[in-house]
């Protein structure tokens, strides 16, 4: 009789030791790859269609102004008039130039005067309403402004 047991053949227990290691690296890739939305659209935001459009450098210097009709779980509340969002609320024209100074005061003291207004206006909304916008923000000095747009061609806007 043999005093050692011979080593039944089979496959090795899988080493769990690396497995911390696994974990923590998705766990910072997620964490770096994630990007959190700013604000909820509220708003219906079908953007009209350009041509010659040129995408933002630097999205930390741009300040955001939707208008459009409220989506239909709003329009029981707020109606089917076309209306302004900032941030993460309705508000009215008059809102508009406390939105923009109180951006400016967020912002570091080097990027106050390069601030761009993006615009997210519907293609159905009346000029009217993006003509007491424009008025706001000019009472301000705020004279940098974009019109954010879909690429496509521009005659479907005619429709």
């Amino acid at each position: 009789m043999s005093k050692f047991k011979k080593n039944k053949k089979g496959l090795p227990a899988i080493s769990t030791a690396s497995l911390p290691d696994i974990v923590f690296m998705l766990l910072f890739f997620f964490m770096v790859a994630t990007v959190m939305r700013d604000s909820t659209l509220m708003v219906k935001n079908t953007l009209p269609a350009a041509d010659q459009v040129q995408k933002l450098d630097k999205k930390d210097r741009v300040m955001y102004i939707y208008a459009g009709k409220p989506s239909i779980r709003y329009q029981d509340k707020y109606g089917s008039q076309a209306r302004i969002q900032l941030n993460d609320k309705f508000a009215t024209v008059s809102d508009v130039a406390a939105f923009v100074l109180a951006e400016r005061a967020s912002k570091r003291q080097e990027l106050q005067n390069v601030l761009t207004t993006a615009l997210k206006v519907d293609g159905e909304t009346n000029m009217g309403l993006i003509s007491d916008i424009k008025q706001e923000l000019r009472k301000v000095n705020a004279l940098k402004i974009n019109y954010t747009t879909r690429v496509g061609d521009y005659s479907q806007n005619l429709d």
